[in-house]
């Protein structure tokens, strides 16, 4: 699905700008589609080609042509239904050049009549020929408007507005096999700037007619209705080379001439994103036509097969538009209950490129502004309810589709290993049932679980099924044998979850830059774990490197409990900027001084007087080593 144009200046405001460019698209997206649900009519029949021969004008709102359709019978059928909108008027219908009745209803339909019933498995042929302006729904399913002053006309169908200008099926249970797209337009504008029409697959060619040009564009792999796409405008044209291993291919830039220049200076690391993409999952899967960027008048950005329509040329909108070439277009989800199949993957890899272009910090900043986002509400599923289908700006819900769906990828990724991980990405790519198909979550689930070698059903019913996110309380301290003693808690945000099982990854760091990390497995409320460290542990932080949705984590100092701690005293408490010592019997080897979250902040040498100025007022925990032991007191600085 479409992605936000993003402007990289922190991570701080790209996530802020993905919030409230998501909650418009929402609103604009519930308006366009609360009539729309799936069509059974359409059911019948298997789409095998079809051919989409247009007339269109960038300087007007009009469009014309005629749509040939051949498709196979699944069972006898005495007609033919396709969705199109009311508002195109449908002047004749064909089959095999003999005219067919037809009648176009209020519910958007377009219901064809044949001669002659047509057996099951039969080929037939119908040929729609229809005009019409039409009316461009949720984010511009047609839109006829300027850039620069400059006509442009596109299209961007996304879920159901395919409908809005051709006669199709557009439900999430059939793809055109293979698709011609002829567009005939004037050869120039009006200053005489050549027009470039751009679509889908690989441009057959061009004809120039009585001042006007066609050009034929041939895709050759399985596509959804609502991914077929086209636009028209003065385009300047250039493209980048991918090596691809030897067997090179063209990655083609249709972009305004006003931004050329920042166009070319943009785009150019999409041959690194591709390249990135190829080796971790597999080759690109239209590597035989093209990959192309067209520019668009629309905010974001949308995936139609083989090339992107876009409205700018950011890292981040380039890698998530790409990403979906892989998933969401060779492999479709099988219903909108399931479209984090296609959203959260494609989140999911932009977060890999800023993994591996912006190194460990880079990714963990776009982790925590994942995470910030997800637990600033405490529910929500990543799956859909059925009742929630019909709710399009809960489909597309940018906390938990997105961004949620991209960070259970994430956890899956962590629990799995890198290389189980990706094997399992990649028998999914290729599954014979999957490949250039629909696929659903139960689908999806099985071949990772096979990957994994284990079963996934908690992980995926705590994060996927269910709702909410855990807080953790974690308390450590030091006992006798020089060993870290962690107590781990966890509250959750939503009842539907009792408990989040995870392994977790704690940080403990020392006071000369010593760092050792730890994997904690968290099955139980209450458990604790004790871990050896060859050095003085000043710090312990949790989950360091923002690889856990979770939020409201604390780590506290605990206090360990020996029968001569009392032997030792400290006073005035409360105080101000001076201790008092008194060790009956007791020798002090070394005081620190730490704040109630376990971070070192002064360490002193042995004395009866204890420095506290330079410290901030509030609660402190030192901690006395001496010839007995360990021993720790809590005072008050004012």
């Amino acid at each position: 699905m479409k992605h936000l144009l993003f402007l990289f200046f922190t991570v701080t405001l790209f996530a802020q700008q993905e919030v409230d460019q998501f909650s418009q698209w929402e609103s604009e997206r519930s308006l366009a589609m609360k009539h729309l649900l799936i069509n059974p009519n359409t059911a019948n029949y298997d789409v095998q080609h079809q051919l989409l021969e247009i007339q269109v004008d960038p300087a007007n709102s009009s469009i014309a042509g005629t749509v040939t359709t051949t498709f196979r019978a699944k069972s006898d059928m005495a007609g033919i239904t396709f969705d199109l909108s009311n508002n195109m008027v449908v002047s004749n219908v064909s089959m095999n050049g003999v005219a067919l009745a037809f009648n176009q209803n209020l519910t958007d339909e377009l219901t064809i009549t044949f001669s002659n019933t047509l057996s099951a498995n039969a080929v037939g042929e119908i040929a729609v020929t229809y005009s019409g302006n039409p009316i461009s729904s949720g984010f511009g399913s047609y839109e006829a408007t300027t850039h620069n002053d400059d006509p442009i006309v596109w299209t961007l169908s996304e879920p159901y507005g395919a409908k809005g200008w051709w006669p199709c099926k557009q439900d999430l249970n059939d793809k055109i096999d293979v698709l011609d797209v002829k567009i005939t337009t004037p050869v120039a504008n009006a200053d005489g700037e050549e027009y470039v029409a751009v679509s889908n697959g690989m441009e057959q060619g061009q004809t120039v007619l009585n001042g006007f040009k066609t050009t034929h564009y041939r895709h050759q792999h399985p596509i959804p209705a609502y991914l077929v796409a086209f636009a028209v405008t003065n385009y300047y044209v250039y493209s980048h080379t991918v090596d691809n291993n030897g067997n090179p291919f063209e990655i083609i830039n249709y972009v305004y001439p006003e931004t050329l220049e920042s166009s070319q200076a943009s785009t150019a690391v999409t041959v690194d994103i591709m390249n990135l993409f190829i080796d971790l999952f597999e080759p690109y899967p239209y590597q035989d036509e093209k990959y192309g960027h067209a520019q668009f008048g629309w905010g974001g950005g949308m995936e139609h097969t083989t090339v992107s329509f876009m409205g700018g040329f950011s890292r981040g909108l380039i890698a998530h538009e790409l990403a979906h070439q892989w998933f969401g277009d060779k492999i479709t989800c099988g219903s909108w209950r399931d479209i984090w199949l296609n959203e959260g993957f494609a989140t999911f890899l932009t977060g890999l490129v800023s993994e591996h272009l912006d190194g460990p910090q880079g990714h963990l900043e776009w982790k925590e502004s994942k995470i910030n986002s997800i637990t600033s509400q405490p529910d929500g599923t990543v799956y859909l309810a059925e009742s929630d289908t019909t709710n399009v700006g809960r489909i597309f819900n940018s906390r938990l589709t997105y961004n949620k769906g991209s960070m259970v990828l994430h956890m899956l990724r962590k629990k799995m290993g890198d290389q189980a991980f990706f094997q399992g990405v990649q028998t999914y790519l290729s599954h014979p049932d999957l490949a250039y198909a629909y696929a659903k979550t139960v689908d999806f689930i099985p071949i990772m679980e096979a990957a994994y070698g284990n079963s996934l059903t908690e992980f995926f019913q705590d994060w996927l099924y269910r709702e909410g996110y855990p807080s953790y309380t974690l308390q450590w301290t030091t006992n006798s044998s020089n060993e870290i003693v962690i107590t781990l808690n966890q509250t959750q945000s939503h009842e539907s979850v009792d408990f989040f099982e995870a392994e977790i990854k704690v940080r403990f760091t020392g006071a000369n830059g010593q760092q050792q990390d730890v994997l904690l497995n968290h099955t139980s409320n209450g458990q604790s774990f004790t871990v050896a460290t060859n050095f003085e542990v000043t710090d312990v932080v949790f989950d360091p490197e923002k690889d856990l949705i979770s939020n409201g984590n604390s780590v506290t100092l605990g206090l360990s409990s020996h029968e001569w701690q009392s032997d030792l005293r400290v006073y005035p408490n409360p105080t101000f900027d001076s201790l008092r010592v008194e060790a009956a019997g007791m020798k002090i080897k070394s005081v620190s001084i730490y704040n109630t979250q376990g971070q070192l902040l002064k360490k002193l040498k042995p004395s009866n007087d204890i420095d506290l100025s330079g410290i901030a007022a509030g609660q402190l925990v030192l901690v006395f080593e001496t010839n007995k032991g360990r021993v720790e007191k809590i005072i008050v600085k004012q």
